[in-house]
């Protein structure tokens, strides 16, 4: 994927969350948000997604330029699977029809096409056997693979995955980084916010260092972690990866 971001400032009253951020990634598969809470990586994750746009400067995503164009962000929007911090399922339907209604309203599939779809999305996912559960039935990293399951039904263009694993214990977070990489190595696009840093060395081609509004380091993962060139940066890492 091909992203360019110059100059993006996105403000909500006193707090500037994206702060004249710029981004220039000719090619990258797998894109990883890392910084401090509170930094921007959610914002610029929803912008790059459409789901916000910015109050100045430019966004473009392959061949996508995310201008305030309702019509066109929808039509964006429907080419991409997004997934946040909470599982976000409708609570009063079963596993199975979390992914087919929006196969069906979203993305015009007939009944019996959306069926077969999500059938196909919770069987690579190991939840086939849970589809006629609801929610409550299931455990947390049962719930998040079904928000996955949702999000790559209909083989989006990006997956956008907002810190998928701050609401999971341990062990189902690594239940759900592993489902992750897993669509990563299948060569799926994907952006993603997280704190896991091991992971995030691990998957990623690309690894943004996000700090108040901007981003201060970019590059491979190799480069980012081994040998960041921004104080900030350093300063980050050395706090979160001594234990």
């Amino acid at each position: 994927m091909k992203l360019e971001v110059q100059g993006a400032t996105r403000i909500y009253g006193a707090t500037r969350a994206l702060d004249g951020l710029t981004l220039s990634l000719p090619d990258a598969r797998i894109l990883v948000l890392i910084g401090p809470s509170g930094g921007g990586k959610s914002t610029l994750l929803r912008v790059l997604g459409g789901l916000e746009t910015v109050d100045s400067g430019t966004v473009q995503v392959n061949a996508h330029h995310l201008l305030a164009d309702p019509a066109a962000l929808q039509a964006y929007r429907r080419k991409n699977g997004f997934l946040f911090q909470q599982f976000n399922l409708f609570p009063h339907l079963s596993a199975r029809k979390n992914i087919t209604l929006p196969l069906e309203k979203v993305h015009r599939h007939d009944p019996a096409k959306a069926r077969s779809m999500a059938d196909e999305a919770l069987d690579r996912f190991g939840l086939l056997e849970h589809a006629d559960k609801l929610p409550a039935q299931l455990s947390g990293g049962q719930q998040q693979r079904v928000g996955i399951a949702r999000a790559v039904a209909f083989s989006p263009e990006i997956l956008f995955l907002d810190e998928p694993t701050s609401a999971l214990d341990p062990e189902m977070t690594a239940e759900v980084l592993e489902l992750i990489q897993e669509l990563a190595e299948a060569g799926q696009d994907i952006i993603l916010s997280t704190h896991e840093m091991g992971f995030a060395r691990a998957v990623a081609d690309h690894v943004a260092f996000i700090a108040s509004g901007r981003i201060e380091e970019c590059g491979p993962p190799a480069s980012v972690f081994g040998s960041p060139a921004s104080p900030l940066c350093q300063r980050f890492l050395s706090r979160v990866m001594r234990y």
